[in-house]
């Protein structure tokens, strides 16, 4: 059965059908001409068919539709023409009208159809039918109790599914922001010793030797990090970080300042000071033309604070990769902001650039 169709979502109210025995015993009882007869019978039939069509609304978007208006005028030519037996068929209607109308115009119609119940079976004083009216008014508050739960649980399913959307999302982004970090500081590299091999290569060829040793071990590690980023077990300490960024900036010919201590730090802190240092150091080598970096890193038992310094240009083709809208900063600010955290960065007065990290080191609270 196809629940997406109508009759998949009406097949579950056949069991109300059971309110037809009045007008099918009268049809079956009361001494009436064959051409009566038969024009109850296909009424009623009729009838059924729309009201599973329009009670099969039920969940769907609402609307005033012309089945529940051919079912409203066969329920009222039936009962006011066959009598008080046939005033059930309210019933339905009252159940339709929850299912299948605007909010604003359900009760207005319960209520009609409540009424007109109750004036067909007082027009028979010995019906003894009096109970269906109330039925009218409970069988539309559980079929709008029914539709809520429908309507509720669709929108769930739906924000399960964009949800799911939004977290392979989120993962595309991260792993883009792992290789963006991770291939740009180790082929800047690549490229600045490379270079430098080539001009060594005539007039010191055991440096440039040395130096491609180096070009080499930088790619096998870079190859190294992106299978394990690919895995997903990629974790880059800030210890690690800055050895690799004295390396590279030694080897450039820049002076570089450490830490000469680095902290004991949370594990997603250190793993975020260290691509904090990493991308610092690759702008460094990329656009600078510093000829010295200070990187310092405090703690104080509720915040680790990271500082990188260079003494190069501040404006320029470098702000737009670090100021902007570069992708080596926005993916430091949402690690940095991951964590409670603050990131900043632009020229410093009287010349130069820095990299601030402020990092809490007890986890925080952040709105995703």
């Amino acid at each position: 059965m196809d629940r997406s169709s109508w009759w998949g979502q009406a097949i579950w109210a056949l069991p109300w059908l059971l309110f037809q025995y009045f007008p099918i015993s009268d049809l079956v009882t009361t001494d009436r001409p064959a051409a009566a007869r038969w024009v109850g019978a296909v009424g009623l039939l009729a009838f059924t068919l729309v009201y599973l069509r329009a009670i099969g609304q039920l969940g769907r978007p609402r609307a005033l539709r012309a089945d529940f208006v051919v079912m409203v005028g066969l329920a009222a030519a039936l009962a006011v023409g066959f009598g008080a037996d046939w005033s059930g068929l309210m019933i339905y209607v009252s159940a339709a009208a929850a299912a299948a109308l605007p909010w604003r115009w359900v009760w207005p119609a319960v209520v009609a159809a409540a009424l007109l119940c109750l004036v067909v079976i007082l027009a028979d004083e010995d019906s003894g039918l009096l109970f269906l009216p109330p039925i009218c008014l409970l069988t539309a508050f559980g079929i709008s109790g029914t539709g809520y739960l429908m309507t509720v649980n669709r929108e769930l399913q739906e924000a399960r599914e964009e949800l799911a959307r939004s977290a392979v999302a989120e993962e595309r982004m991260r792993f883009a922001r792992d290789l963006h970090d991770l291939l740009g500081h180790s082929l800047s590299l690549i490229a600045l010793k490379s270079e430098l091999a080539r001009r060594l290569a005539e007039v010191d060829p055991p440096r440039a030797r040395q130096e491609m040793a180096d070009v080499e071990e930088a790619a096998r590690r870079a190859l190294a990090e992106v299978r394990d980023a690919v895995s997903g077990y990629r974790q880059v300490s800030c210890a690690q970080a800055l050895a690799e960024a004295r390396a590279a900036l030694t080897g450039a010919g820049v002076a570089v300042r450490l830490p000469d201590v680095v902290p004991v730090l949370p594990g997603g802190v250190d793993a975020a000071l260290g691509w904090v240092v990493r991308e610092a150091t690759t702008n460094v080598l990329r656009h600078s033309g510093a000829a010295r970096v200070t990187v310092e890193l405090t703690e104080d038992g509720v915040r680790a604070v990271l500082t990188v310094t260079d003494d190069g240009a501040g404006t320029g083709e470098r702000l737009t990769v670090l100021g902007g809208s570069g992708a080596g900063l926005a993916g430091l600010r949402e690690r940095v902001a991951a964590l409670g955290g603050e990131l900043a960065a632009g020229p410093v007065d009287g010349g130069g650039y820095r990299v601030r990290a402020e990092v809490p080191l007890l986890p925080a609270a952040v709105t995703a």
